[in-house]
C-alpha cells in the first residue's frame, strides 16, 4: 500500500465541509435571484474536493473518503440531538435558540447523507469512466460533465428531504434550481483552480491513476 503526502489533510477538509454544510444549512438566504440553503456557499467545494481525488488518487480512494464523510456527518448530527435533547442549565436561556438553529440539523442530515453519497459516487464514477475513456485529456470536460449529473442528484434528493413539507412547493423548487445552478457555476469558476491543484498533487504524490480495472461497486472498500 502507498502512502501519500496529501491525502490525509485532503480528508480532512473534505469531511470538515461536509459537517460546516450541514449547520450552515438551517438557515435559507437570498442572494440576488438565488434563493438557498447556506450549506450551499461551502457544499460546492466538497465537489471539487471529490474530482481531485478521483482524477489523482482513483475511484477506490475517493470512495473511502466519501464513506468516512457519510459516518462522520451522521455521528456530528446524533451529538447535535443528543445535546438537544439533554436538559439545560437553569441559567442558562439558549434552549429555545439551539433547538431553532440546530434543531432541524437532523433532518437535514438525512437529506444530506443521501444526496451526498448518491451524487458523489455519480460524479466520482463518471470522472473515473470518463478519464479512461478519454485517455486523461480534457479534464474540464470531465470535472463540470461529472458535476452536472452529481449535483442534479444531490440538489433534488437533498431539498426534497429536509425540506419538503416544511415550505411551500414553490420555495423547494426555487431552492432546487438556485442550488443546481449555484453548485454548477462554482465548478465552472473554480475549474483553473482545480487544474492547478490536480497537476500538483500528481507532480508532487507521483501518481496519476487510472481506473481501468477497478471494481465501482460503492460499496466495497477493498481497493484494486
Amino acid at each position: 500500500m502507498r502512502t501519500y503526502k496529501y491525502l490525509g489533510f485532503i480528508t480532512a477538509f473534505f469531511v470538515m465541509i461536509l459537517i460546516v454544510s450541514n449547520v450552515a444549512s438551517s438557515k435559507i438566504l437570498l442572494l440576488g435571484p438565488f434563493t438557498f440553503d447556506g450549506g450551499t456557499i461551502l457544499f460546492p467545494i466538497s465537489y471539487i474536493f471529490g474530482d481531485v481525488l478521483t482524477e489523482v488518487y482513483g475511484y477506490a480512494k475517493a470512495r473511502k473518503v466519501i464513506w468516512l464523510g457519510f459516518f462522520m456527518t451522521i455521528l456530528a448530527a446524533l451529538v447535535f440531538y443528543i445535546v438537544g435533547a439533554l436538559p439545560a442549565a437553569p441559567d442558562w436561556g439558549g434552549q429555545a435558540a439551539y433547538n431553532q438553529i440546530l434543531g432541524i440539523v437532523p433532518r437535514i442530515v438525512l437529506g444530506s447523507v443521501i444526496a451526498f453519497a448518491v451524487g458523489e459516487f455519480a460524479n466520482s464514477y463518471i470522472m473515473a469512466r470518463m478519464k479512461v475513456e478519454m485517455k486523461g485529456k480534457q479534464l474540464w470536460i470531465r470535472t463540470i460533465g461529472s458535476t452536472l449529473v452529481g449535483e442534479a442528484f444531490d440538489s433534488c434528493l437533498f431539498v426534497g428531504i429536509a425540506f419538503g413539507g416544511i415550505f411551500s412547493p414553490e420555495l423547494l423548487w426555487a431552492i432546487m434550481i438556485s442550488n443546481y445552478i449555484f453548485k454548477v457555476g462554482i465548478e465552472v469558476l473554480f475549474t483553473p483552480l482545480t487544474y492547478a491543484v490536480c497537476g500538483a498533487l500528481k507532480r508532487s504524490e507521483k501518481e496519476d491513476y487510472y481506473d481501468k480495472k477497478t471494481d465501482f461497486n460503492p460499496f466495497i472498500l477493498k481497493e484494486d
